[in-house]
C-alpha cells in the first residue's frame, strides 16, 4: 500500500476567494513523478495561465530534482501542462479573460490509479478587509470550540 500524497497551498484560502474548483491532470517525466511520490514538490508560488494556443499550463511549481536521476533529469522550476477537457478549457479561459479571475492551484495529489493530479480553482484575489474578517472568524471558531471542549468534559 502505498503512501497518500497530498501537498497543499495553504496561502490560496487565504489570499482568494475560491469560486469553481477542477480536477487536472498534470503532464510529467518520469523523474518529475518519482519526486512527487517522494512528496518533494511545492504549489505554494505557482499560478495557472493559457498560452496563445488555449492550453493550460501550472507556472513556479517547484519540483525537487530526483536524487537519482541522470544527467537527463527536470528541471526544478518550470511550467508543465495541465490536462482538461475542452468544454472546461473554454469556459476557464472565458472567465479570466473577461472578468479578471485568476486561476490557482490548491492540492497536488496521486489518485488512486497512480496518476498525479492537481485540484485548480477559479478565483479572486480578497482585499486586506476581507483578509481580516477571515482571520476573525477563524479565531471566533476556535474560541467557540475550546468553550464547546470544555462545556462536554
Amino acid at each position: 500500500m502505498q503512501k497518500q500524497i497530498n501537498i497543499q497551498n495553504k496561502k490560496a484560502r487565504f489570499e482568494y476567494e475560491i469560486l469553481d474548483q477542477f480536477i487536472a491532470g498534470i503532464v510529467l517525466t518520469g523523474t518529475e513523478i518519482k519526486s512527487i511520490r517522494d512528496s518533494k514538490a511545492s504549489i505554494a508560488e505557482s499560478f495557472c495561465e493559457f498560452n496563445e494556443k488555449g492550453e493550460l499550463f501550472v507556472v513556479n511549481m517547484y519540483i525537487e530534482e530526483y536524487a537519482f536521476g541522470t544527467r537527463f533529469n527536470h528541471r526544478p522550476l518550470g511550467s508543465r501542462k495541465l490536462l482538461l477537457n475542452k468544454r472546461e478549457l473554454k469556459k476557464l479561459n472565458k472567465e479570466v479573460g473577461n472578468k479578471g479571475l485568476t486561476i490557482v492551484p490548491l492540492k497536488l495529489f496521486i489518485n488512486e490509479k497512480g496518476f498525479a493530479k492537481i485540484l485548480i480553482a477559479l478565483a479572486r484575489g480578497k482585499k486586506l478587509y476581507d483578509k481580516r474578517e477571515t482571520l476573525k472568524d477563524r479565531d471566533n471558531k476556535r474560541d467557540l470550540d475550546r468553550v464547546k471542549k470544555s462545556f462536554n468534559r
